[in-house]
């Protein structure tokens, strides 16, 4: 917080405690409810940094805040220092510089670093559903939040455009397909394909049901055990080695499909805003991941077993063995992980990467990242795995290969009508002819916060219903706060009147009023420490609040019939800093905001 006090106090310790400066981090915390005053000083986080006891450093604190001359009153509670700022310094170090507000949320430039995020990571054997939505949604929100911070960001996306699953797509369409296309079927692409993938996997079962049947022996045994006894599994497995082998009527038939899919995946991207500063196939970089563990077993870093598989001794980690190659030389998922590292590194040198990926493969990149330390990659340490939590509905989880996902672009038309009703219904006779732009504005914006507003590590339930609300801890409900405030700006010029730098702050006394200064000041710690802690729901939950604080100054305090026009002045720019800071928040998560609701 840029308050006088802070930096004050921080000289007043380095003194006494004889410790430099700069390591001095100072952050105030909002008072709670249930304690008098309105800041609080943490002296337990003082405490190692000036290594002294927690009393001795409490009784420093409190000795000079207490006679600070922009201090009104003092107190402590155990190791909480809490204070109440005369009204003229609240407002002079804080909501009276907005722009200092904004841009000081930003790293100091010795801490800035290259930093590169590979997100999305979709299959083309299936469209977008709401598990790759909420992936999305962590990724480019993390990349703009960092750079918002001021790192060097690159986000990549890796398309998994070869495999067995996607041979399974494949199958189904040379079995079932009649030569349809998405043109001749009005379909997207990447629905077209998924329904092939869905068909496959009713084959499949009942093929796996006249196996168990036939085969009373292998009842207990697992769908994936049984998959390469299975006929359809033998075919798929036949059509994976002929496109490694790189038959060419094998090869023409997947590049025609993935067209198509990734045709339709930009279309979705797009709707979303999702870009991208690169874009790997799995299929280019298998091939770098296949040469790495060829070359790796010849230098003695990985071993051949008796059978042909090339595999990494992992036990030193903690972890089991990898095969890296199969006996018939073709690669698994984690093969072209490392060719796709490696290619990542090469093409952008960066100081960090970062993987947005589901908690279900934590195990899989701590298995990555060893065989990158086994291989002596230096930099294997920067790697980090953001895995976040599954997504569920009220009706239940749900399963690509029995056609039970929410597709993305279905949501994104319920979402959009959802949106459309709430507004108009909020409306009345008014209808804008925009009403669809901001309709798609608002849902997107509903989606986006809604899946930002948990700690990624968090599985959680996703009810469109509640999301696209108004009122409560919504995207609609923040968004909403920057549409009044856009309104009541515009009513204010009708008067013929702009927004003065001249604005007497100390005018504003009443709780509610400093209370959102104070908030409002606390965005470039809570932007901060979001990109610190790779969690944008930290931004997300402080919008919240600063949108609550001001819907309890809306409502206590008249802006527009304020009791003098100095006062309406300073409730006016008050109001305009919190309106830019908001905006400035949603767009770091990459919510647009409609001007008018």
């Amino acid at each position: 917080m840029n308050l006088r006090i802070v930096g004050d106090l921080a000289s007043f310790l380095s003194a006494k405690f004889n410790v430099p400066k700069e390591k001095i981090n100072i952050q105030l915390e909002i008072c709670p409810a249930n304690m008098e005053g309105e800041l609080t000083v943490n002296c337990f986080k003082l405490v190692p940094i000036l290594k002294s006891r927690p009393d001795t450093v409490t009784d420093a604190v409190l000795e000079f805040i207490s006679s600070h001359d922009d201090v009104i009153s003092a107190g402590k509670i155990k190791a909480f220092v809490n204070f109440v700022l005369k009204v003229a310094s609240l407002y002079r170090d804080t909501i009276s510089k907005p722009r200092l507000i904004l841009e000081s949320a930003k790293f100091p430039e010795k801490d800035k670093r290259r930093v590169l995020i590979e997100y999305s990571a979709p299959n083309t054997n299936k469209p977008l559903h709401l598990g790759h939505l909420r992936n999305n949604t962590l990724g480019m929100s993390l990349a703009s939040l960092l750079k918002r911070a001021g790192h060097d960001v690159f986000a990549v996306n890796l398309i998994n455009d070869r495999g067995i699953h996607i041979c399974k797509s494949m199958l189904a369409y040379m079995r079932f397909g009649n030569g349809d296309t998405p043109e001749s079927t009005g379909k997207k692409g990447d629905h077209f394909v998924g329904d092939f993938y869905v068909k496959f996997d009713q084959a499949l079962r009942k093929e796996l049901a006249e196996l168990r049947e036939a085969r009373p022996d292998l009842k207990d045994k697992s769908d994936e055990d049984l998959f390469a006894l299975t006929a359809i599994g033998q075919e798929a497995q036949e059509i994976l080695r002929k496109w490694e082998n790189g038959d060419p009527e094998t090869i023409a038939l997947w590049k025609m499909m993935n067209e198509w899919v990734i045709n339709g995946f930009s279309l979705t991207y797009k709707r979303m805003g999702v870009t991208f500063d690169k874009v790997y196939f799995e299929s280019d970089t298998y091939k770098m991941g296949k040469d790495v563990a060829v070359s790796g077993e010849k230098a003695g870093l990985f071993k051949r077993r008796d059978d042909g598989a090339i595999i990494a001794d992992l036990k030193p980690f903690g972890l089991t063995e990898k095969v890296l190659l199969r006996s018939d030389n073709t690669s698994v998922y984690i093969t072209q992980d490392i060719g796709t590292t490696l290619m990542k590194d090469e093409d952008f040198h960066p100081d960090q990467q970062i993987w947005v990926v589901g908690d279900e493969q934590i195990h899989h990149f701590k298995t990555l990242f060893a065989i990158l330390k086994v291989l002596g990659y230096k930099w294997a340490d920067k790697l980090y795995h953001l895995a976040y939590g599954m997504i569920n509905l009220p009706s239940g989880k749900m399963k690509s290969r029995e056609g039970t996902v929410v597709d993305a672009d279905n949501l994104f038309d319920d979402m959009h009508e959802l949106a459309k009703n709430a507004a108009i219904e909020r409306l009345g006779e008014n209808i804008p002819e925009d009403i669809d732009r901001r309709s798609e504005m608002i849902a997107m914006g509903a989606l986006k916060f809604m899946l930002l507003k948990f700690n990624p590590k968090t599985t959680i339930m996703f009810d469109p219903q509640a999301s696209i609300k108004f009122e409560g801890d919504t995207g609609p409900y923040v968004q909403y706060v920057c549409a009044r405030i856009n309104s009541i700006l515009r009513k204010y010029s009708t008067e013929g009147k702009t927004l003065s730098p001249e604005v007497n702050w100390g005018l504003m006394e009443t709780k509610y009023e400093k209370q959102l200064a104070i908030v409002a000041s606390l965005y470039p710690e809570a932007l901060l420490s979001a990109a610190e802690k790779l969690d944008c729901s930290v931004l997300v939950n402080y919008l919240l609040d600063l949108a609550k604080a001001y819907n309890s100054f809306y409502r206590e305090c008249s802006v527009l019939n304020a009791e003098t026009e100095d006062l309406k002045m300073a409730r006016i720019a008050l109001s305009s800093a919190v309106r830019d800071i908001i905006a400035d928040g949603l767009k770091t998560l990459t919510i647009d905001i409609p001007e008018a609701m």
